[in-house]
């Protein structure tokens, strides 16, 4: 299984709930729908100790899985709207468990 993990920190002026929400709804609702991706959530209510707003936690198949999700026109429609417009730093490890 390969899994993707992403942090986001939010442009201050849209660290909100309904934001985090969008996010949040936008990812998740793709289970189900790409092929390959076998688990997927994400997380917006860090502890204060945290430096990251938005996490993405998601499991893969294998590595082409994750490659088709990246380009899959549904995964880029969630980015597109939910996700890039209203972040400003995005950290990724991608690995193999």
């Amino acid at each position: 299984m390969v899994k993707h993990i992403i942090l986001w920190k939010l442009k201050t002026e849209n660290n909100t709930p309904e934001v985090k929400k969008g996010i949040k709804d936008g990812l998740e609702s793709l289970l189900g729908v790409i092929d390959g991706l076998v688990e997927i959530k994400v997380y917006t209510d860090g502890l204060p100790s945290s430096n990251a707003d938005v996490m993405l936690y998601s499991v893969f198949e294998s590595e082409e899985a994750l490659k088709a999700y990246a380009v899959h026109p549904k995964h880029v429609e969630v980015a597109d709207t939910k996700v890039r417009p209203f972040t400003a730093e995005r950290s990724c490890l991608d690995f193999v468990e």
